[in-house]
């Protein structure tokens, strides 16, 4: 009579009721996830015995630490596609004036006169510094340092040669405006081209604000030169 009032039993077994639905479906996502996290290693082992390596452990590199420069011969992004002046914006008008001639960076580094006897085409007015200042702490700061000072640089305790390398110090206080500027656009010895990154004009601005670091430029600047009718000289890559 007892049995009866308990109602059937399910499985056979005598008064044992199965497991809810949510619970066992809990205990499978469980067992699964368990297994997955647990299966990660032995396979990364196996792939690192047929192969020598997995995905646990890959390559990587510094800020700065391995810059591939652009292919030689290569076109820039940019190209016909510079202002004609460094106040003005290019709105689809062709590249015109007169352009810095082509050099390499074997030039830069034996200072030929195709890059030091360039003249710089932008007076280091207060509008200069600033836009020389802004793209100095952009490309510049992190090799070095906010104050030119390499030993002070963002990643001065990765490469510690930077530490002799002061913008600031009497060496670069004797380069040429065009050799800053030639390295700037092709680069020398560790430091990498930047002529896909900073245009023209902007290297000059950059070669002004590094005169002020120096101390040789007014921290205001100087005055701006009376506007001229001949259309200001271009430049390109």
């Amino acid at each position: 009579m007892d049995e009866a009032r308990r109602g059937p039993v399910s499985g056979g077994a005598r008064g044992r009721r199965a497991p809810s639905t949510p619970l066992a479906a809990l205990h499978v996502v469980v067992a699964l996830l368990t297994a997955g996290v647990t299966a990660c290693t032995p396979f990364d082992d196996a792939m690192v015995a047929l192969f020598g390596r997995s995905m646990r452990s890959q390559p990587s590199l510094d800020p700065y630490e391995d810059p591939q420069p652009a292919p030689e011969s290569s076109v820039p992004f940019a190209a016909a596609n510079f202002p004609t002046g460094p106040d003005q914006l290019n709105l689809g008008q062709a590249e015109a004036g007169e352009f810095p001639p082509p050099f390499t960076q074997a030039d830069v580094v034996q200072q030929r006169p195709v890059v030091v006897e360039m003249e710089n085409p932008i007076p280091p007015t207060a509008e200069s510094l600033q836009r020389g200042e802004e793209l100095y702490t952009r490309y510049c700061a992190v090799c070095h340092g906010d104050q030119g000072v390499g030993a002070e640089a963002t990643i001065a305790d990765v490469h510690p040669v930077l530490a002799a390398f002061n913008l600031s110090g009497e060496v670069v206080q004797g380069y040429a405006d065009g050799y800053i500027y030639g390295m700037i656009r092709r680069g020398r010895g560790l430091m990498p081209s930047y002529a896909h990154a900073i245009a023209h004009f902007d290297r000059w601005h950059i070669v002004n604000y590094v005169r002020r670091l120096q101390g040789l430029v007014p921290e205001g600047g100087v005055a701006a030169p009376a506007p001229e009718n001949d259309a200001d000289a271009g430049g390109r890559d």
